[in-house]
C-alpha cells in the first residue's frame, strides 16, 4: 500500500463528506464489466461504504528489469591518491548520511557471522504496495554476501506476477504466493519474514496461518495490524493532515480505478508517476526512482478494506520486530509510532534520514538492523 493513508479523520476530528475530493483524478476502465443485478440494500450499502471509503483513501506508492550492479549505491572515498585509481562511484548525487556512512566493499560482509549457527538463516522479503521483488535488490545482495539465503516474493498482481490487479478481491488471495510458499516449507523450517508497507498486512496473514514456521518478523515502516482492523481502519486512527499533507500532495497524486465502472467500488489505486519522487523516494539516488517509475504497479483496492483475523496463539506467538524511517512521507514517523504503541513489538529499530524506500535510500544502514534481528537468539521458553 505504498504511502495508505485515510483523510477520513479530517482536520480536528470532523468527519469529511463522502464525495471524492476536488482534487482527486478518477480513471474508469475502458471496460464495461459490471456485477450483474441489484443485490439488495445491503450490498447497496457495502459499495456506498467502500466508495465513501476510496474518496477518503490516500494511497502513495505502485506500482523485471535487467541487471544491476550489487549494492550500485555504495559510495566509495574520494581521497584515494595513492590507492590506485577510484573505485565505481554511483550515478546518484545524493550526499552521504552519517546514518548510511561510506563502507568499502569487506565491510558489508559479516566475516565473523556463521548463518549456519543462527535459528535461521533463510531471510524471506516481502514488499509493499505496488512494488514487487526487484525493489530489493541491493538488500538481496548484501543479505547474500552476508551468508543468508534469500528470497523476494512478488505478491499477486505485483511485479512479474501476471494478475490482474483489478481482479483480486481478498487478502488472502493478494497473499498467496507468500502463503503458499510458507505451506511448501517442512515440518522443522522455519524463515525470517520481512515486509515493506502494506506487506505488513500480508506477513500478519501469514502469521496467523503459519506461526510455527515464522522465527521472527520484521515490519519495514510496514502496517502492522492489531486484530479486527484493516489497513484503512490503521491509517483513520491518525489525523495525518496536519503533519504531512499541508500542500495537498496525497490528494493531487491519487488515481482511483475503476475497472467494473465508475458506480462501483474502486478496483485498485495508482498514483501520478510525477508525484513518486518527493513521496516516496525523497532521499533515494536517482536511478532507483527511475526503476520504480517503470516498475510499480497499481494496488489492489479489496485487500486494504479487508479487516484481519489474529489471534495470539498464532499471530501472537511471532516474535515483531519493526523498523522506522524517520524521513517517510509516505507514512510519517509520528504514524509509525502510533502503530507501534497500539501494538509493541519486541524492538523497534531506526534508520535515521531514510525515505519510505530505505533499501534504496539506506542500504547498508538497512542491511545492518536486519542482520541484527537475524543474529538475536532464540527466545528462551517461559
Amino acid at each position: 500500500m505504498g504511502a495508505i493513508v485515510s483523510c477520513m479523520s479530517g482536520r480536528n476530528g470532523r468527519s469529511p463528506s463522502a464525495s471524492p475530493p476536488p482534487a482527486a483524478k478518477r480513471r474508469s476502465s475502458v471496460s464495461s464489466r459490471r456485477s450483474g443485478g441489484g443485490g439488495g440494500a445491503k450490498a447497496a450499502e457495502i459499495d456506498e461504504q467502500a466508495l465513501a471509503a476510496a474518496a477518503a483513501l490516500v494511497l502513495g506508492q505502485r506500482g523485471g528489469g535487467g541487471a544491476f550492479d550489487r549494492s550500485a549505491s555504495v559510495r566509495y572515498a574520494a581521497k584515494r591518491q595513492q590507492q590506485g585509481p577510484p573505485l565505481p562511484r554511483s550515478s546518484s548525487t545524493r550526499p552521504r548520511s552519517l546514518a548510511d556512512p561510506e563502507l568499502q566493499p569487506q565491510q558489508l560482509l559479516a566475516k565473523d557471522l556463521n548463518t549456519k549457527d543462527l535459528e535461521t538463516n533463510v531471510i524471506v522479503l516481502v514488499h509493499g504496495g505496488g512494488f514487487g521483488a526487484w525493489c530489493w535488490y541491493k538488500t538481496m545482495s548484501l543479505l547474500e554476501d552476508s551468508g543468508f539465503k534469500v528470497n523476494a516474493i512478488d505478491l499477486t498482481g505485483s511485479g512479474i506476477h501476471c494478475s490482474d490487479t483489478n481482479k483480486i478481491s481478498s487478502l488472502s488471495e493478494y497473499a498467496e504466493p507468500l502463503t503458499s510458499y510458507l505451506k511448501g516449507l517442512g515440518d522443522a523450517e522455519k524463515v525470517i519474514l520481512v515486509a515493506h508497507d502494506f506487506g505488513g498486512a500480508c506477513i500478519s496473514h501469514a502469521m496467523e496461518m503459519f506461526p510455527s514456521k515464522i522465527a521472527k518478523a520484521v515490519f519495514l515502516c510496514a502496517t502492522m495490524l492489531t486484530n479486527g482492523h484493516s489497513a484503512l481502519d490503521m491509517f483513520q486512527q491518525v489525523d495525518l493532515y496536519d503533519s504531512m499533507d499541508t500542500n495537498g500532495m496525497l490528494q493531487k497524486a491519487q488515481e482511483f480505478v475503476y475497472s467494473n465502472g465508475k458506480d462501483r467500488p474502486p478496483t485498485a489505486i495508482n498514483i501520478d508517476k510525477a508525484s513518486i519522487r518527493d513521496l516516496l523516494f525523497n532521499q533515494s539516488p536517482a536511478k532507483d526512482v527511475t526503476l520504480a517509475s517503470v516498475s510499480i504497479r497499481p494496488v489492489p483496492f479489496a485487500p486494504i478494506m479487508e479487516k484481519l483475523t489474529l489471534t495470539e496463539e498464532n499471530y501472537g506467538s511471532v516474535r515483531r520486530f519493526f523498523v522506522e524511517t524517520t524521513d517517510d512521507n509516505a507514512i510519517p514517523l509520528s504514524h509509525q509510532q502510533s502503530m507501534c504503541a497500539a501494538n509493541p513489538p519486541e524492538k523497534v529499530l531506526r534508520l535515521k534520514g531514510s525515505d519510505h524506500a530505505p533499501f534504496f535510500s539506506r542500504p547498508q544502514a538497512l542491511h545492518k538492523n536486519l542482520v541484527e534481528i537475524a543474529t538475536l537468539p532464540p527466545a528462551q521458553a517461559s
